[in-house]
């Protein structure tokens, strides 16, 4: 597994601003914080998983600020090495998910985008919770959601993802 430090100078070599690397900070310690409450919960969860996954889940972003910016990242990730799990946690971690039917109406390769994963999960939960550097709650979200005019099915599966983690905000 790639180290904390090694990660961040990762996110800086693929371009990423200081804006995004400050984000995925945070969302790293909101990943972290989630994984030690499901741990207590008597989740069996990997918090340098979540840690790790939590800094790198927007290198993509380092290419394009786009939806795009997970599929770029992943394969990225791919190239680069990392660990599966990792690949995955970037993959899947943009809302709670998409189909693969909603993937390829946004212009995305047509596969599900879906975290399976409780790591996957929780990282994207994590950046739900996190708008820039800021902690929001899920409603607060699912609201920046429905002035964007994300559809119904994505607002819902960001309200089930957390009714899952039992988690509503940090």
């Amino acid at each position: 597994m790639i180290s904390y430090m090694d990660a961040i100078q990762l996110l800086k070599k693929e371009g990423c601003s200081e804006k995004v690397i400050q984000h995925c900070i945070e969302v790293s310690r909101a990943s972290e914080e989630i994984a030690e409450r499901l741990q207590k919960r008597g989740y069996d969860v990997d918090i340098e998983l979540v840690r790790i996954g939590g800094l790198l889940h927007d290198i993509g972003r380092g290419t394009t600020h786009g939806i795009m910016h997970a599929d770029t990242g992943s394969r990225r990730a791919a190239e680069l090495g990392l660990d599966e799990k990792l690949i995955a946690i970037i993959r899947n971690h943009i809302g709670a998910g998409i189909p693969a039917d909603e993937a390829k109406e946004m212009g995305l390769p047509p596969q599900d985008y879906i975290p399976l994963s409780m790591e996957e999960k929780i990282v994207a939960h994590a950046d739900n919770l996190v708008k820039g550097t800021k902690r929001i709650s899920t409603e607060g979200r699912i609201n920046r959601m429905k002035k964007k005019g994300v559809g119904k099915r994505a607002m819902e599966r960001v309200h089930d993802l957390a009714k899952e983690l039992g988690i509503r905000q940090l």
